[in-house]
């Protein structure tokens, strides 16, 4: 039996855990809807053991997908007060006073230690995750962690600011099948 036969066959069931799963029967249908979709482009999948399985995992991953798509996209009070912004917000004044924190900061980087200003500048401006951070220094990705942690520290005291709540990678969703 192909796999759309299989979807069309089992809508509901699989609507359902989906809607279970995700909490929202809106998104399962969906999800479910371009499931649909993808199964109808050509190619070949092969042979499965699980069908209602594979069509599970190929719909979560489709909601997961509209879910980080959904957090990207602005809303639309969010674009009318960008598109309102006051010209007045970029004063000279802050213009001085955000250069002269940037070379604080600069100056607060310059006292770090080489390996831990490397950590901190490849996690904060590289965005490259602690493991990479870890292979490319030889070291443990807790010590990058600790690192990370010590130079935000020093840089916060330095700025004269509080330590960030969170200083980590983010957390990761614990999977539940």
């Amino acid at each position: 039996m192909a796999l759309s036969a299989i979807l069309v066959d089992r809508y509901s069931d699989l609507k359902a855990r989906l809607a279970r799963r995700l909490g929202a029967t809106e998104l399962a249908a969906e999800a479910l809807q371009e499931t649909w979709l993808r199964l109808q482009r050509p190619g070949y999948v092969g042979a499965l053991q699980r069908p209602d399985a594979y069509l599970f995992r190929v719909a979560l991953n489709i909601a997961a997908d509209h879910r980080v798509a959904e957090r990207r996209r602005l809303a639309l009070s969010e674009v009318e007060a960008l598109r309102h912004a006051d010209d007045d917000e970029l004063d000279p004044e802050r213009i001085i006073a955000s250069r002269a924190e940037i070379a604080a900061l600069a100056d607060a980087l310059d006292e770090l230690p080489q390996r831990r200003r490397a950590i901190f500048l490849a996690a904060r401006l590289d965005e490259l995750p602690h493991k990479i951070i870890a292979e490319r220094h030889g070291v443990s990705t807790r010590l990058v962690e600790r690192e990370l942690k010590l130079a935000l520290e020093h840089c916060s005291e330095r700025l004269g600011r509080g330590m960030p709540a969170r200083f980590g990678a983010p957390p990761r969703e614990p999977s539940k099948e």
